[in-house]
């Protein structure tokens, strides 16, 4: 089973509090439509800098086992939990755990600090009473990504557990619903990531920059 220990060793919570007024006033990152980015030059996969396509490549894979995981929960809304259902659990948050958790801290150790440096200088930023990017909206994002899954993780856990069966329908029921919201937030972070943040970082950053990052994200490891 994935080890979700250590989540309770930082506070995501305490970071998006920190950060939530600044959110309000940031208008890149919180377009009209979750799904319509602003406008921005488009930048196809073949020009973006072998890093950044490397990140896209596990975004890519990363939607593949949300999808999966989502057929998994509308599977268990319909016929409850079941060994097979069990194992498509296991199977999303072992991925969750050694891939979509290394991946974010790859992001955020290579690419988010100068990424952010560079929009704060180009004055891309909100003009709220703190200058916020898109890097801060996905810094949020990972740990609420992180929270949610722990989350649904121990309400799972918990609703094969609990003996009475009005509890256990209840749990599940409210395990269901925050998985769902957890593909939706990994979902829509993968889309701003790939059509508005790697765009800027192309746009941003210097090929000697990316290059770095690349063969930091080689030779370091992104485990816990």
């Amino acid at each position: 089973m994935p080890d979700f220990k250590k989540l309770n060793e930082i506070d995501p919570l305490k970071r998006i509090a920190e950060k939530e007024t600044a959110q309000e006033e940031f208008s890149p990152m919180d377009p009209p439509g979750a799904y319509a980015p602003p406008a921005l030059e488009k930048v196809e996969y073949a020009g973006m800098h072998p890093f950044l396509q490397a990140l896209m490549d596990e975004h890519k894979a990363a939607v593949e086992t949300l999808n999966a995981f989502e057929n998994a929960l509308l599977d268990i809304q319909a016929q409850g939990l079941n060994r097979e259902a069990d194992k498509k659990l296991r199977d999303f948050f072992d991925f969750f755990d050694n891939h979509i958790a290394s991946h974010n801290r790859k992001e955020e150790r290579a690419l988010f600090p100068l990424l952010h440096r560079r929009l704060l200088e180009n004055g891309e930023h909100g003009k709220g009473p703190e200058a916020v990017t898109g890097v801060d909206i996905l810094e949020d994002d990972h740990a609420k990504a992180l929270q949610l899954a722990a989350v649904v993780f121990n309400f799972f856990a918990m609703s094969v557990r609990l003996p009475d069966a009005a509890s256990r329908a209840l749990v599940l029921d409210a395990a269901l619903e925050q998985g769902k919201s957890l593909v939706e937030l990994l979902k829509l972070h993968i889309f701003r990531e790939d059509n508005v943040v790697f765009a800027q970082a192309h746009r941003l950053l210097g090929k000697a920059e990316l290059d770095e990052m690349l063969r930091e994200s080689r030779t370091t490891s992104f485990e816990k």
